[in-house]
């Protein structure tokens, strides 16, 4: 009974990793077939003539706490934007730093009267700033109610159909803005559109504008990059032309206002409020059978500062981790939903098995295997195995990202920049990931026990800006 048992844990583990590469891999073709037909229908020069004069108005949210070593060069990185109508909102979340001070220092605030229609409920607001710089930026001052209540009170205030939300650690090109609002213009059914986040660690921003995309000399932060290729380029991707794509980073995403407040705003009592917004939005519209796209555009770049340390590195992934299960738990009747489409029957049960319990089976895995082949348990061909779809395919998936941004966008150009990267490709696949997992594990705990919303808050290092 014990060695049927035991076999059959050596089965259950390498088919497991076995489907999950499977599922990557056609995830991969997926988003090898999609950056292609992007590029050729989308060609930078042609989509900025065309549409240059017929950009919907947007208005771009940005939540800040704690933010006074980036929000300044954020919101010159936002008003210098290549966008003809357009306003910016910093939502001030009870900063305990001098957040508000250097907003008010640096774009000339004063206070105004305002009157405004109250459609999500949100926390007290202190007091409405517009600046005597910039015509179209004003600020919010309100009392701390997490990122997901700052932003609600941006959706109240703005003005325009559609709002875009923007960390204020970011760092947008000046085109990023005409291209993400692209799905707009072309399939009015169109709800909410993401774009590329990356690194700004070690590039160079003078005055809110990025003059010069560079690698971080810390390897930590390279591995990270890699980490984002795969997700963006690889992830994104291969959801989105099958209309299943589940997360839009809170970094950079466009939204129609009137949709999201249809569906009840950004939950304050979620750490991923991005994913959980997203997720509820796919479920919304299913259950009204309101046709709906929910898309991805690989080109407008949104640059953020990553985690410099292992400390801040493993608050963001408990926190992203914790992020997802709230998502996933509180949208769990949208699983296997009837009305629910590619979202119910392929991406939420991949989210569910591969993302939410992953770290366990995974986890579970390493320790199985490894001490079962000491043991003389496990057989050397199931040791070989197992590691050759949880280790040798995760080198694949990195190296095929990275092949990814090369043959397209071009953004880490220099030969020494590539060969760098593709080192990290393949030796954070030997412990950083393993590493990560134990942190995920962790997020799952501190779910389990019942972990609350709170800001993601990360010692800003800075050094990019000038």
């Amino acid at each position: 009974m014990l060695h049927a048992v035991l076999i059959s844990m050596q089965w259950f583990f390498l088919l497991y990793m076995l489907t999950l590469n499977v599922c990557y891999l056609i995830l991969n073709i997926i988003s090898f077939i999609s950056i292609g037909q992007y590029l050729n229908n989308h060609r930078l020069d042609d989509f900025l003539q065309s549409f240059s004069d017929f950009e919907p108005p947007i208005s771009v949210l940005v939540p800040a706490y704690n933010e006074e070593a980036t929000v300044e060069s954020t919101v010159r990185s936002l008003m210098q934007l290549s966008y003809s109508e357009f306003e910016v909102i910093v939502v001030n979340d009870g900063s305990k730093d001098n957040t508000m001070g250097i907003l008010i220092d640096k774009f000339k605030l004063v206070q105004v009267p305002e009157a405004y229609q109250v459609r999500l409920k949100v926390q007290p607001i202190r007091g409405f700033y517009k600046s005597t710089v910039f015509h179209n930026l004003r600020v919010i001052d309100k009392e701390n109610g997490g990122k997901a209540d700052a932003l609600n009170a941006g959706i109240n205030a703005s003005r325009y159909p559609l709002f875009c939300g923007v960390d204020a650690d970011s760092v947008l090109q000046r085109d990023s803005l005409k291209q993400v609002i692209q799905p707009f213009l072309d399939n009015p059914l169109t709800v909410a559109a993401g774009g590329t986040i990356r690194i700004v660690n070690g590039s160079q921003v003078y005055n809110g504008f990025l003059e010069q995309a560079g690698l971080p000399k810390k390897i930590l932060v390279r591995m990270q990059i890699v980490e984002y290729l795969r997700a963006f380029l690889f992830g994104r991707l291969g959801w989105a032309p099958i209309n299943a794509m589940l997360i839009i980073s809170g970094a950079f995403g466009v939204f129609r206002r009137e949709k999201v407040i249809q569906a009840g705003g950004y939950s304050v009592g979620t750490v991923g409020e991005d994913m959980e917004l997203v997720v509820r939005l796919h479920k919304y519209l299913r259950m009204k059978k309101e046709p709906y796209r929910i898309t991805f555009v690989p080109d407008p770049i949104c640059w953020t500062e990553a985690p410099e340390n292992l400390k801040n590195l493993r608050n963001q992934r408990i926190r992203w981790q914790i992020g997802l299960l709230q998502s996933l738990m509180r949208n769990r009747d949208l699983c296997f939903n009837r009305r629910g489409g590619t979202v119910a029957w392929l991406a939420f049960p991949f989210m569910v098995i591969f993302e939410a319990m992953g770290p366990i089976i995974e986890f579970l895995g390493y320790v199985y295997t490894i001490a079962g082949f000491a043991l003389g348990l496990v057989t050397p061909t199931v040791f070989v195995l197992f590691f050759m779809f949880s280790v040798g395919f995760g080198v694949f998936i990195s190296v095929t990202a990275l092949l990814l941004e090369v043959i397209s966008f071009h953004i880490y150009s220099k030969p020494k920049q590539i060969f760098l990267l593709f080192l990290c490709s393949l030796y954070e696949n030997f412990g950083y990931r393993q590493l990560v997992t134990l942190w995920r594990l962790e997020g799952i705990w501190k779910w389990l026990k019942g972990g609350k919303a709170q800001w993601g808050e990360m010692t800003r290092t800075a050094t990019w800006q000038n």
